[in-house]
């Protein structure tokens, strides 16, 4: 009986770094191939036939104005019209009409009718102020008064010639421009450098940085030319699953007696 054991191969047990494709009843993500029905991430080697719709359920355009079949007709109404039997109803009867009833003779008044069939003389009353009183806005006889005598301004009054001290006017005076001619003060000293050589001319501005393009671009090693499979055909892949499963009995070489 040995004491050490024998192991066949150079697989050892040890802890699992993670879960294994035997442990899932499916296949879970070992495959990543798009699919070929829909319309959707569809396989772009595969043909795809058309694909048809049954369209959008759209607004009504314009209002129905008929009632449609739901309206009820009246049982005494035929194509022709009215079938002409007698209705009855259960109302109360109607009230008389009154007749128009004429004044008699003694309803008349003659003598209040003075004013209108005779001339008759003013007749005034001490009645209150009225309340429309209050917004009347004609003046009364304090808001009057006779015209100045003072000044030129006089109405019906001769007045004397009047003098002013007013400022000089520059309309029509000895010191009035009509051509508009600027003054010495108008003019400014031009410019050296426009009849002369301009010297060099130096600025302390702050250090601009050159224009470059500022985005990020992939380097050579982000691109793998060798899982591109849109521009070239690719032959089909399969595989062999994993080479053991935790659910084989270990291999026992041992074997006590």
């Amino acid at each position: 009986m040995a004491t050490e054991e024998v192991w066949v191969g150079s697989w050892r047990p040890h802890r699992p770094r993670g879960p294994i494709a035997a442990m899932y009843s499916s296949p879970g993500p070992k495959y990543a191939l798009p699919g070929v029905t829909g319309l959707n991430c569809h396989d772009p080697r595969k043909w795809k036939a058309p694909a048809f719709s049954f369209g959008t359920h759209h607004r009504q355009f314009s209002s129905s104005c008929s009632p449609g079949p739901g309206y009820l007709v009246p049982s005494n109404i035929t194509r022709a019209g009215r079938d002409g039997t007698p209705a009855y109803s259960l109302y109360s009867r109607p009230k008389d009409p009154l007749l128009f009833q004429t004044p008699g003779p003694g309803r008349y008044s003659p003598e209040k009718a003075g004013k209108m069939t005779y001339y008759s003389a003013p007749a005034y009353s001490l009645s209150a102020r009225t309340k429309e009183f209050r917004n009347d806005q004609t003046p009364g006889p304090a808001a009057y008064m006779l015209p100045s005598v003072l000044g030129p301004n006089t109405v019906n009054k001769s007045s004397a010639p009047n003098f002013s001290l007013t400022g000089r006017s520059k309309i029509g005076s000895f010191h009035e421009d009509l051509q508009k001619t600027p003054g010495p003060g108008t003019y400014r000293v031009v410019d050296a450098a426009v009849y002369k050589h301009k010297p060099p001319q130096y600025s302390m501005t702050a250090r601009n940085n050159m224009p470059g393009d500022t985005t990020k671009k992939p380097g050579p090693g982000a691109h793998h030319p060798e899982q591109v499979t849109f521009t070239r055909l690719k032959p089909p892949s399969f595989s062999f699953g994993v080479r053991h499963s935790e659910f084989i009995a270990p291999l026992i070489v041992n074997i006590t007696d």
